[in-house]
Formats: structure tokens, sequence, C-alpha cells
């Protein structure tokens, strides 16, 4: 059998961060991995030598009709490319709200491609994600206890993802529970048979260990879209790789020699991020961001920037706008989510570039999906390769152009305290 060199897989995740897990889930089963921050053309997938391509749109919080248009133009780009699989990647902690989005993009794909079904797998047990009778949980407690429920743009109160998901889409749940699949292959394909039958075409899986994973991955093998967290993507290449349905070589990713001082940002307001912020404090140059300053006058808090690091007298550098809740939702109020996201966002955007650029950083680590995107965009990186895992659901990535950068780019509560520090060791 000779091995097959086109793109198999092509996925659509709704944030950056989202993209890069999944990424390195599918690298651990042996994919190579390409992710694009933007829509591919057909001359840069044709250009690839990869399993699969994940492209990082920033739909998750986009009003849902935008977040369907971009979501289907992705899927177009891909199966012009060639994927014969499609993969719609959100979050493990299933953000978004009752209008959207991961209700109706998934069932615009289904409708796209005329597909009668898929499964709804947010589940990602060695992050501590969970699902048990349809009802989501983190690290063990219930998603809307699990402090989600204070997140700032998709607060989310509702643990149960049958009916939660039912809210967002006219097309009918159903649920494959742990009984089913803690059977085996069988008996899970027998249950999604059954819900299918019941006239359900969004199916959650019940999801309380990895090997679950595997046995749903088996199940659905000849399915041909997935919707879920990254945790099934770990599983899903060795499923084709017993059909035949991908090359046989498993793919071993490795770490190129990348010079520079390292960067990190810090954007996230999770209660991980904010530990990963202590302990590093102490560990180098650090700059925190004035938030309220910022909603004064942004061109001012560049220049205080600039000043604050022009003799910087480490190789790190870690720029941060964490903070606790009580302590960013005033800001909140007196100027609107939106307008303060936003500008945060714009701020380490441009400061990433000017570092980068001018001083001549080479390894940027950034926590927070949507400041992840907002950097990547203003450094220009359209392409990542995906390199060695970090933690869980976080690989370090790299972008060769003029020069080549080394790039972690993490979602706000993956990692332990040491993150930081233990990220940037790899390249002792």
């Amino acid at each position: 059998m000779t091995e097959n060199t086109s793109i198999f897989l092509g996925c659509v995740a709704d944030d950056v961060t989202g993209a890069t897990d999944l990424a390195i889930n599918l690298v651990k089963g042996g994919m190579r991995v390409v992710q694009f921050m933007c829509v591919p053309t057909q001359q840069q997938l044709d250009s690839l030598e990869c399993d699969a391509v994940v492209v990082a749109l920033k739909t998750r919080s986009l009003p849902a009709h935008q977040a369907v248009d971009q979501s289907l133009a992705a899927v177009d780009a891909l199966r012009l490319g060639g994927c014969q699989r499609f993969y719609f990647k959100y979050c493990s902690t299933f953000d978004s709200t009752t209008e959207g989005n991961i209700g109706p993009v998934a069932a615009a794909i289904l409708e796209h491609l005329d597909v009668p079904k898929a499964i709804v797998c947010p589940a990602f047990p060695a992050a501590g994600r969970t699902v048990y009778l349809g009802h989501l949980f983190v690290n063990g407690d219930l998603l809307s206890e699990s402090g989600m429920q204070h997140h700032p743009l998709n607060p989310m109160t509702d643990s149960n993802i049958v009916r939660f998901l039912g809210r967002q889409t006219d097309l009918s749940v159903g649920l494959v529970t742990t009984p089913d699949v803690s059977a085996g292959v069988e008996s899970t394909v027998l249950a999604i048979e059954r819900e299918v039958s019941a006239g359900h075409r969004l199916l959650v899986t019940d999801t309380c260990e990895d090997s679950d994973l595997a046995t749903i991955a088996d199940a659905i093998v000849d399915h041909q879209v997935v919707t879920g967290g990254s945790g099934i993507g770990r599983y899903l290449p060795e499923a084709w790789r017993k059909r035949g349905l991908i090359g046989r070589t498993i793919h071993q990713p490795d770490l190129p020699n990348i010079e520079g001082s390292a960067l990190i940002i810090a954007g996230s307001c999770s209660q991980m991020t904010q530990r990963q912020v202590a302990f590093m404090k102490d560990r180098c140059q650090c700059f925190q961001v004035d938030v309220a300053g910022l909603m004064q006058s942004f061109e001012l808090q560049i220049s205080n920037f600039e000043s604050a690091v022009a003799d910087l007298d480490g190789r790190r550098l870690m720029i941060y706008s964490t903070a606790a809740a009580e302590a960013i939702e005033p800001i909140h109020q007196k100027y609107g989510r939106t307008e303060v996201c936003e500008r945060v966002e714009r701020f380490h955007g441009r400061v990433a570039k000017w570092l980068v650029e001018e001083i001549g950083f080479g390894k940027i680590i950034v926590a927070g999906g949507e400041t992840s995107g907002a950097v990547m965009r203003e450094l220009g990186i359209e392409q990542l390769k995906i390199g060695p895992e970090i933690c869980t659901g976080v690989p370090w990535t790299y972008a060769f152009d003029e020069k080549p950068i080394a790039v972690a780019l993490k979602s706000g509560n993956f990692g332990g305290e040491d993150f930081f520090e233990t990220a940037l060791k790899m390249f002792e």
C-alpha cells in the first residue's frame, strides 16, 4: 500500500488557541499538521506536504451569521484543497451563547456538505473536561460552577450540553450515554444509529475517560464531519490508519533552534493564567498593562511601554493585562466590555510587532485565545508548523518567513503554574 500524500483532514477552529490545541492532538496521533491564521488559498494548500490543515478563525464571539459565513468559506477552501474529512473545533468548555455560535455553525456545515449527522464531543478528560449524561464538567465541577459562569464574553451558566445546544439550533440534539460508550465500539455505533433513527442529527457523546475517546473515534471512523473539542482529535488518526484511510507513517515533530529573546504576553484573565503570571513575576522583567489608562489614551500607554522596556536587561519579558474579575469589572462597566477587550488586544498586538521586528525577539508565548489572534494578525503570520507539546493541548509552533520565530499559543486555562518556565526551558 502506498502512502497517502494528499491532505486528508480539514479543520475549522473558532479561535486561534483552540486551533493549536487541536493541531497538537492530531500531531500526537501521528499526523503532519499545518495551521493557518486565515482561510488558505488554493496555491497555499497545493504547496503543502501534510496530512491535516487547521484553519484558525476568530468566530467564537461574532454574530452567528458571520461565524457561519466564515466557517463555510473555510470548509469550501479545504474541500477544494482535497480534504476528505472535516472537523469543526470549538472550546472544551463549550464557550458560546444561547444564540450561538456552536449550534449554527455545526448545523450549517452539515447542510452545506449534505451530511446527515455529526457527534458533539467537547470532552477532553486529560485536561479535566468530561461529559456525563450530557452534562459538562471541568475538573470535577459542573461547567456552570467551574468559574466559566464568569467568562467576560461567553458566561456559561448551563452545564447540560444537550439542552444548551438545543437552544442554538433547529436541529434535534441526541445523546450517546456513558453505558453506550463503556460497552465498546459496537455498542457506540448502535447508539448513534438509535439516536439518528429518533430524528437527531447532532449527537452529544458522554466521555468520562480517555479510553472513551478512543472508542468513539473507532465508532465514527466513517463519519465525514466531526464536531468537538480537541480531545477526540488525539484518537481519530489511529482509527483512520487502521482502516487504511491515511498513511502508516507516524510523524514525530521536532523543535528547531530559534535565536532571540523570549516574550510572554498574558491577556487571559482566567484563574490559571493569573497564577502563571504570579509564578513568573520574579523570573523575568515584567510590564503590567494599565487597562484604564488604555481607555483614556492608547498612544500614551504605547509610549509608556516603549520607555519602560528601552533598557531591557534580560532575555525574558512578560507583558500582562491579566487581572482578577473584581479588578477589571469596573472598567468593563465604565467603557463597555467589547471596547475594553478590543483595545487591550490591539495593545498586545502592537507591542508584540515592535518587539519582534525592532528588538529581535524570537520566542513568543501568548496566553488567551483572543489575545493570540490579535498578536498573530499584527505579526502577519499566516502559517505555523506544529512542533512538540509543552503541556496537554499546547505545542511549540514555528513560522519561517524572513526570520524563524517560535510561537506557543495557550488557552487561558491550560497548563500548570510553571507553564511559561517549562515552555522556555525546552530551548535550553
